[in-house]
């Protein structure tokens, strides 16, 4: 799928994840199925956003506990909804996705998302919290991989 199909289902996933954030009671699969036809995606391309949706939502309870605890000075209720629903579809697709994205466009398109739908701030709070879990991430592989090896830490 090129790049730019993948861009397009990570803006309807996240439409979906806000709008079902900020008005619970919508039913996910209505709110997706109308962000796909309203962005007129191909088929694949909102087979990926409804992955990306599933994805977020069967991790939703340990993204946040990400979320929680990369950005303590912020709890995850006050938080400004489109940077919680784009750190939540940047983490699953960095953490979660068994076909993940390299980790710099996944980054950068939650930055971009965050500037396009957000606050002044948004892309810089975004990019900060994203380096942290990449750079936590990063370190528990490193971590597993000098365990595997039989090396001590």
């Amino acid at each position: 799928m090129p790049a730019s199909s993948r861009r397009r289902s990570r803006i309807v996933a996240f439409q979906t994840l806000f709008e079902i954030d900020t008005v619970p009671r919508h039913d996910v699969n209505e709110a997706l199925q109308r962000h796909i036809e309203d962005a007129r995606l191909a088929e694949d391309a909102g087979v990926f956003a409804s992955e990306l949706v599933e994805g977020v939502r069967a991790h939703q309870t340990e993204i946040d506990s990400m979320i929680s605890e990369r950005a303590s000075a912020f709890p995850l209720g006050d938080m400004a909804p489109v940077d919680r629903n784009v750190l939540r579809l940047a983490i699953y697709e960095v953490l979660f996705d068994n076909q993940p994205a390299p980790l710099r466009t996944v980054i950068n398109e939650a930055v971009e998302l965050a500037k396009g739908y957000g606050s002044e701030s948004s892309g810089r709070f975004v990019n900060g919290v994203l380096g942290s879990i990449a750079l936590a991430a990063s370190d528990q592989r490193h971590h597993e991989d000098e365990e595997e090896d039989g090396e001590t830490v």
